[in-house]
């Protein structure tokens, strides 16, 4: 079975090489790199077995991205210490949604009056709006990728609906489509970012309930989140562009 790696950076500057991958399961750490082929350093290198290469990387590379703890205790946050991420941050806030579909959602009146219609009556007045427009008036961004499934779940159909919503207050939408984000090797994580120095992991079980928010700070953790960002806000559509191919093909 192949290993299920993830890109954790590069300390090449844009070549690609050197680089470090983390295996997910066996928390094993593979970097790839030019490698030691002069003779009179190879000879110089102990328990370098038979089959073994020896590679050389910038130091950087390990200091930034390798795992630091691997036994790091989860920071656990409560519903109310997330909301105040969203009142404190001073510049970007940015998510990215994975799931085919979130409980909670399924539980509110706007969920039922769309599967009844094909569309819902958003309140843009409820203490959420009220706070990202606070926001957004004040130029901060608000961002965020939606992963869609082809076709798009029900639960993917009601969030780009929400999208008009989201959009009125402030936030830039956007849509990448599975196939797209497996191809980048995004991870199926949800998380925000804020101010690109910390990240709100949002932890669900399988019934796509959401269990609770850990906050990370720690640099390689937050370095590999933003890249992960960077790559799903590059190949992203927004969401009205996305929204026009869906209904086309209906």
């Amino acid at each position: 079975m192949a290993r299920r790696l993830r890109f954790n950076g590069t300390g090449s500057g844009g070549t690609g090489c050197p680089s470090l991958h983390e295996d997910l399961d066996s928390r094993e750490v593979i970097v790839h790199g030019p490698p030691l082929s002069a003779p009179e350093d190879v000879a110089q290198l102990q328990h370098l077995s038979a089959g073994e290469v020896a590679v050389v990387v910038p130091r950087e590379l390990l200091v930034d991205y390798a795992p630091k703890d691997a036994t790091r205790t989860a920071r656990i946050i409560d519903l109310d210490e997330f909301e105040n991420l969203f009142r404190a941050f001073k510049y970007t806030a940015w998510r990215l949604e994975t799931r085919r579909r979130y409980a909670s959602d399924e539980t509110t009146h706007t969920y039922r009056q769309f599967m009844e219609s094909g569309s819902a009556q958003w309140d843009f007045d409820d203490p959420y709006c009220a706070m990202i427009r606070a926001q957004t008036e004040q130029g901060k961004r608000v961002e965020r990728v939606r992963i869609a499934d082809e076709p798009p779940t029900p639960g993917q159909l009601y969030l780009l609906d929400n999208a008009k919503r989201n959009t009125a207050l402030g936030e830039d939408i956007r849509n990448l489509r599975r196939v797209e984000a497996v191809r980048l090797g995004l991870p199926e994580e949800d998380f925000w970012i804020f101010d690109s120095r910390l990240v709100a992991r949002l932890n669900f079980d399988s019934d796509d309930q959401l269990v609770d928010v850990e906050l990370i700070t720690e640099p390689a953790e937050v370095v590999r989140c933003s890249l992960v960002r960077d790559a799903a806000w590059h190949h992203a559509v927004p969401h009205e562009m996305f929204t026009a191919e869906v209904n086309a093909l209906d």
